[in-house]
């Protein structure tokens, strides 16, 4: 083979290659989301990274069932029931629905079989949501489908309504999807969903690989679920909630058990911000997903870490019933320690007791220093600032 000849190959092989190189340049340039890539949904990840930190997230969720298999059956119960209000109402808080956390508690407790001193009707809206969170955490082995998901959707809207607007229940959308923020007077466009059309398609393959069995790592699974539900944003509303159920099944699904001990929702809700940045900064990128998957494991290792404490008191609450049920007989003042356990809102007193228990604030005020009389509670502050917490316990 002649010089000019090798010349005149080596010319072409650059000549393709500068060819292929301004096609992917072309095609990332059009590409602004990540579901217009060619290669997608094939994420990409740095598998040692992320490996670390599956590892650590695996050992904290074994310390903290250790933990809860402590407890008595009553106390488990009286455990989840505090997990999944704080999931229930702070989910619904993400997306800007401040929800009757008293409502979802009695609604989540007869759905657990559990007897609660008063019993407060639940809203039509609020059973819904409690429902479709059952369903998941109850039953999360079964299968994710079409109509599984469309139940769900329905029980977010009973009414067919989100706020003033009338929206398509248990149905897939039929029109664009768009995440906008407004700023001063224009409208800030931060993602677009793919194309209703796509939608049925794309749902398709989210439900073969969610439910394939496989041995990819569970907690790996609940990870990309949350982030590929988010990039398809399949319903006119509600996708957040929805994305969010379903990391609790996969959740479940990864610990093998129903019982759910902590909120994942809950830390989001900590972290929103950062929450929406990461998600903005993913599905505006490659398929390179580690700075999620980082992010996500970091944030539910948090919420892991939370619930241990959550635990504690549980174990430290069932460990003083026993010791001093005797002691204290009034249902009032019961209730009074199993809030201040419980993490109630705010500093109980006099005044707050009243209203809660619907007694005027001179028999709350005696039931509370019969209380700190009996080594139970302490007194903290004076005069319109005195309040009571647990003592030594």
């Amino acid at each position: 083979m002649t010089l000019r000849r090798k010349t005149a190959i080596i010319s072409a092989y650059f000549a393709e290659i500068n060819k292929r190189n301004l096609r992917k340049k072309r095609e990332v340039k059009m590409a602004k989301y990540i579901h217009q890539h060619k290669a997608y949904p094939s994420f990409t990840w740095d598998k040692p990274k992320i490996l670390n930190l599956l590892t650590h997230i695996s050992i904290l969720q074994g310390r903290v069932l250790g933990k809860m298999q402590q407890l008595g059956f009553g106390d488990q119960k009286e455990a989840m029931l505090n997990a999944l209000t704080e999931e229930i109402t702070k989910s619904s808080e993400i997306e800007g629905e401040i929800l009757n956390s008293e409502q979802v508690r009695s609604s989540l407790a007869r759905r657990l079989d559990i007897n609660l001193e008063k019993e407060i009707t639940a809203s039509r809206h609020i059973d819904g949501i409690v429902e479709a969170l059952m369903d998941a955490v109850k039953n999360y082995n079964k299968p994710l489908t079409k109509a599984r998901i469309f139940g769900w959707h329905a029980s977010l809207f009973p009414t067919g309504y989100s706020g003033m607007q009338k929206i398509r229940v248990g149905k897939f959308r039929d029109g664009e999807m768009q995440v906008v923020s407004r700023k001063y007077t224009h409208d800030i466009v931060h993602y677009e969903a793919p194309e209703p059309e796509k939608v049925p398609e794309q749902m398709t393959a989210f439900f073969n690989w969610l439910n394939k069995e496989n041995n990819e790592n569970p907690l790996l699974k609940a990870a990309i679920a949350h982030l590929w539900f988010v990039i398809i944003h399949p319903f006119d509303d509600g996708n957040g909630r929805l994305t969010r159920i379903i990391t609790e099944m996969l959740l479940a699904r990864s610990e093998n058990t129903s019982l759910r001990f902590y909120s994942m929702s809950s830390q989001i809700q900590k972290e929103k911000k950062g929450y929406y940045k990461v998600l903005e900064l993913t599905t505006t990128s490659d398929l390179d997903i580690t700075e999620w998957l980082m992010w996500f494991f970091s944030c539910l290792s948090k919420s892991i870490e939370a619930s241990e404490e959550v635990v504690g008191m549980v174990i430290k609450k069932a460990s003083f019933w026993q010791k001093n049920a005797l002691s204290i007989p009034n249902k009032i003042q019961q209730e009074i320690i199993n809030r201040l356990f419980d993490g109630f809102i705010g500093n109980m007193s006099s005044g707050k007791a009243a209203k809660i228990f619907k007694v005027s604030q001179d028999t709350a005020a005696r039931h509370l220093k019969e209380l700190c009389d009996k080594g139970f509670l302490e007194v903290k502050g004076s005069g319109r600032s005195t309040h009571y917490l647990l003592k030594n316990i």
